[in-house]
């Protein structure tokens, strides 16, 4: 296997009861790259994405077929612990859910889990995962306030902080920005491009000027199918289908 593949995803199948919702997919996503995956609605990107940490588990009649594997491990091989894969692989949804609880609590409670309970030691994963996602110096001397008090981008970037202070090694971000307006969207994006010197990152996005600004490879789905795939300067600006070409001139979607 290549030593730069973070994530790789072999003839994946996934259903919801009867309803089919992902088709035969494969790819690879690379370590320290941002993969951007796109298409209309419905058509598999968020059910795609909560398959690389199992957290489609949780959903009933859920079912999925094939293999998705992280570093070259099955991540759905029989005794491999959903919890953990969580924890090294990270997670931050489409709308902001920051707890209601104040700054800190936020952050330390993914610690707090793992049984860190020394108050330096929570302090310093504290501060230094709000700097990671370019909040600290907002919130540093708020710490102790709700969580629900910071606008949208500021609770974006706490849900980011918190996914980051369990030290993961891959986020996925589903469509992060779609609740923001667009300085908040900025400040994302440009967060995005500096966590990438030490995370892979897969994002879904609606927005396809964002996945042309922001990421190195791009998946274009359409009914639940891969249709294309490869570096978004190529995706962009050559596709090889005509659909990705439709899709991606504004004839459909």
């Amino acid at each position: 296997m290549d030593e730069t593949t973070a994530l790789e995803v072999h003839d994946l199948n996934a259903w919801y009861g009867h309803t089919q919702a992902l088709r035969n997919m494969s790819l690879s996503m690379m370590e320290r790259r941002i993969t951007a995956v796109i298409g209309p609605s419905g058509c598999g990107k968020s059910t795609f994405i909560r398959c690389l940490n199992r957290i489609n588990d949780l959903m009933p009649g859920f079912r999925v077929a094939g293999r998705v594997l992280f570093k070259g491990q099955d991540l759905y091989a029989p005794g491999v612990d959903p919890i953990e894969i969580r924890l090294r692989i990270g997670m931050v949804f489409q709308k902001p859910n920051p707890f209601p609880k104040p700054i800190y609590d936020n952050v330390a409670y993914g610690p707090r889990l793992c049984g860190i309970k020394e108050r330096a030691r929570l302090d310093a994963l504290v501060e230094e995962s709000l700097k990671k996602a370019a909040l600290w110096d907002e919130v540093k001397d708020k710490l102790h306030h709700s969580a629900l008090a910071l606008s949208g981008g500021q609770q974006q970037r706490l849900c980011i902080a918190r996914a980051l202070a369990v030290e993961p090694e891959v986020l996925l971000l589903d469509e992060p920005c779609s609740a923001l307006d667009p300085i908040a969207t900025g400040r994302i994006e440009e967060l995005l491009l500096d966590l990438k010197k030490n995370y892979t990152m897969v994002i879904v996005t609606h927005n396809m000027q964002q996945a042309a600004r922001v990421s190195d490879t791009t998946a274009f789905f359409m009914l639940g199918q891969l249709v294309e795939f490869g570096p978004t300067s190529q995706i962009f600006t050559n596709p090889r289908d005509k659909v990705t070409e439709d899709y991606i001139t504004g004839r459909f979607g």
